[in-house]
């Protein structure tokens, strides 16, 4: 390095260098001809040439550069000693400098060094700032190189494929990326359609663009989901969102539904699905989407939460949340995996809902915990599926004492514990519990895989929220095509029966399909009547090649309110007709179902309507306030005081009808200490008075990283099966008896020989090449 004198008390300090790899060897410099080219016809021009900024001179010798066939890069700058302003900057070759090889970290290690490219080239230009302007005052054009006069290569050079640093590509970028493109993806879309005649953007100039981009955030990615909220709420009035923060200021978890997730609730909220398995974004924080079915069978979103942790105070909060956003309305089933402290949450925040185990969760432990049931018992897997496929409540618990004497089931043990939670899983317990057809968290999970087309584990916060819109229009999307097309289209009948015209008429086309294969297979069923009473009929339906043992009990009740209940229920369970009860209904010569049989939220009459923000009503039946139901009564009472104006009694009557209604509203405000029912719903104002509150008193810092959870692992792979589990379990095991390995010296055979055969009497056989025979304890 070296320091040159300028003026009197200011000096030029080498201060910043992208040459932190190479050896910098200083030269003298030249501004002589060049005896194998005309130097003076290049140098002539360009010494003494002005620019207004430095970025002019840049472009200019950048341009210099592409039309001679070299690329150039920034070399060393000189800032004031006084004012610490630039004032002196130096443009090189882009072969200048040479690889450094002195690094003594690399000191007996078998290092791969990349080719090289610098050849220590000396050419350049120098700017200086002179009275405002930059002034060429050093310049140097003599290449110990080749130089590139192909068009097609010159411009690979870093300095001319620039086209990824300029505006219009980079708010291309981040317009991709916000729909959830991959680095490599918005390449390919960025290089289509620009068309450019520049060399094409690399992914390692895309990443490094976003990378810079995230870097920005750091610290600010939680006001960036308050200004996203806040931009939300004043577009749409039934936004709601909440944020559960420590006492540091730092986020912890926060929740959020849109209006028309709110209204869908109110219309396909009896069924909840909830799993907190998804975690892609930058902290790792869990997604917990609350997920339901709409009136096509589509999966829908009834709201999203990035939460801090999975214990019981977390899901607590979320619920409890949740209940408030909905209006009061809980759930009247809900299916989550098997997690103890949800199960508490549960129950304390919504204690009437039927909270159902995910039946993929309880088959996955069966596999896992019942093997050496399997290999003990050859006849274990025939009984325990007879039994938990159990017609009654009273053929289940008597079943489980036969079972428990036979197979030695003790207390402590999963088995005997997943008894105890036999309300949760077991099918017979829940025949009068709709679940509109769910049995597992499965929906939840295609809902992950719908996101991961959005978002990555690099995602950040405030990118979430805005990718988590993205994928709910996508959904909806879906949704409004099914409508179309329900509504566009007539269903293709089977038999022109008049109750097939009625469900092809009501029925969305999902829907319809499902009933159409029940009305189909009720042509191949038969019946015997087994009890008959005034009103009450008992009858028994099935096929005549089934064994009558598994066909089903109907009762028909023909009161007025026509009743048919079917041992299989279907209709309690998924809200359609069974075969058996169809076949029953068209047998007794009915011409319709009974309007108590079309559940609405099967109906095309269930659709989202642009005027559903109007008047409408929680489950409880009572009324709440929503903009639109405002401007509706105050559009009403202009009419109505329009129309009174010219009739004086009519004026009298509303006149006194609002005095009347005036007193009894201060009569309830005074006597009332309880606040207008379900006003959960804050107004814009109040949203923003939070917002600003919350930006005023406290500084809302960025979630933790460190926090462990439980769930979906930091790299996400294909989950294990149960008997793979099984098997890396029985690989860890070794005989103490025999030395082999898959089993414990209480279930070696060479045991059972030694001992007599035991008292357990097991039925064990010497190992062989393919399975060794042993009992896995």
């Amino acid at each position: 390095m070296f320091i040159e004198e300028i003026d009197a008390g200011n000096y030029i300090v080498p201060l910043e260098n992208d040459n932190s790899n190479f050896t910098y060897v200083q030269e003298e410099y030249m501004e002589a001809e060049d005896p194998n080219t005309n130097m003076s016809a290049q140098v002539q021009p360009i010494l003494g040439q002005v620019f207004s900024t430095m970025d002019e001179a840049y472009h200019f010798y950048n341009t210099y550069a592409l039309d001679k066939g070299f690329g150039i890069r920034m070399g060393d700058l000189a800032r004031s000693r006084v004012t610490n302003e630039v004032i002196r900057k130096k443009f090189v070759c882009c072969k200048e400098g040479k690889k450094y090889l002195g690094d003594k970290r690399q000191v007996g290690k078998n290092v791969k060094h990349r080719r090289d490219t610098r050849t220590d080239c000396k050419a350049k230009m120098e700017i200086s700032l002179k009275n405002g302007e930059w002034l060429v005052d050093k310049f140097y054009d003599v290449h110990n190189h080749d130089l590139t006069h192909t068009p097609s290569k010159v411009i690979k050079y870093r300095s001319h494929s620039k086209f990824h640093r300029t505006e219009s590509c980079k708010n291309l970028i981040s317009e991709l990326h916000q729909n959830g493109l991959k680095s490599s993806d918005i390449t390919k879309v960025v290089n289509v359609v620009t068309c450019s005649t520049e060399v094409d953007i690399t992914p390692r100039q895309c990443y490094d663009y976003l990378r810079s981009e995230r870097k920005n955030y750091v610290g600010k990615e939680c006001y960036g989901i308050v200004k996203h909220f806040q931009e939300k709420a004043a577009m749409d009035d039934n936004h709601y969102f909440t944020m559960d923060l420590a006492k540091d200021g730092t986020l912890r978890s926060v929740f959020w539904a849109d209006g028309r997730s709110r209204t869908s609730y109110l219309q396909f909220g009896d069924v909840v699905v909830f799993d907190v398995t998804y975690k892609t974004n930058k902290f790792k924080m869990p997604f917990a989407p609350f997920i339901g079915v709409n009136h096509h069978g589509q999966s829908i979103l009834f709201g999203g939460a990035l939460l801090e942790d999975e214990t019981e105070d977390t899901f607590t909060w979320l619920f409890e949340q949740f209940l408030t956003c909905m209006f009061g309305k809980a759930p009247k089933a809900i299916i989550t995996d098997q997690d103890a402290a949800m199960k508490i949450s549960i129950k304390k925040v919504f204690p009437n809902a039927y909270h159902r185990f995910c039946a993929w969760h309880i088959n996955k432990h069966v596999i896992e915990n019942l093997q050496s049931y399997r290999a003990r018992y050859t006849d274990f897997e025939e009984t325990f599926s007879k039994w938990v496929k159990s017609k009654s409540i009273e053929e289940f618990e008597n079943g489980w004492t036969t079972f428990q004497e036979k197979y030695v089931v003790e207390k402590g043990s999963w088995l005997y514990n997943m008894y105890d939670l036999r309300r949760h899983w077991v099918k017979v317990y829940m025949k009068e519990v709709f679940l509109a057809g769910m049995t597992t968290s499965g929906r939840s999970e295609s809902i992950n895989a719908f996101f991961d087309g959005y978002v990555n584990s690099n995602t950040m916060l405030s990118d979430f929220v805005i990718q988590y819109d993205k994928a709910l229009a996508s959904r909806r999307k879906k949704e409004e095509d099914e409508d179309f097309v329900t509504i566009d289209s007539c269903p293709t009948l089977l038999t022109g029966h008049p109750i097939e015209q009625q469900a092809g008429k009501y029925y969305t086309r999902n829907i319809y399909e499902l009933f159409k294969k029940e009305w189909q297979n009720s042509f191949s069923y038969t019946h015997e009547k087994i009890n008959k009473d005034i009103q009450l009929t008992n009858y028994i339906v099935g096929q005549h090649a089934v064994d009558k043992f598994l066909w089903r009990t109907v009762q028909y009740d023909a009161s007025a309110d026509l009743k048919v209940v079917c041992s299989c229920a279907k209709f309690e369970t998924r809200g359609i007709l069974c075969k058996h009860v169809l076949y029953l209904m068209r047998k007794k010569k009915l011409d319709a179902i009974p309007d108590h049989y079309i559940l609405h939220r099967w109906t095309i009459g269930a659709r989202y309507k642009a005027d559903n923000s109007g008047k409408k009503r929680c489950a409880t039946g009572d009324y709440y306030v929503t903009p639109m139901n405002i401007m509706l009564v105050r559009t009403k009472f202009s009419k109505a005081l329009q129309n009174a104006m010219d009739f004086p009694a009519e004026i009298e009557d509303l006149d006194s009808y609002l005095d009347k209604f005036m007193d009894r509203q201060s009569k309830r405000r005074s006597s009332s200490t309880v606040g207008i029912k379900n006003n959960t719903n804050p107004s814009n104002a109040d949203v923003n008075t939070i917002i600003d509150e919350l930006q005023s008193h406290i500084t809302i810092r960025d979630p933790s990283t460190s926090t462990k959870h439980k769930g979906r692992p930091k790299v996400a792979t294909r989950k294990k099966s149960g008997l793979e589990l099984a098997a890396e379990i029985k690989k860890k095991k070794t005989c103490g008896l025999c030395g082999k390995q898959g089993h414990y010296r209480t279930g070696c055979y060479k045991h059972e020989v030694k001992n007599g055969g035991g008292a357990s009497k097991l039925s064990l056989q010497p190992p062989s090449s393919n399975f060794d025979g042993h009992a896995v304890s």
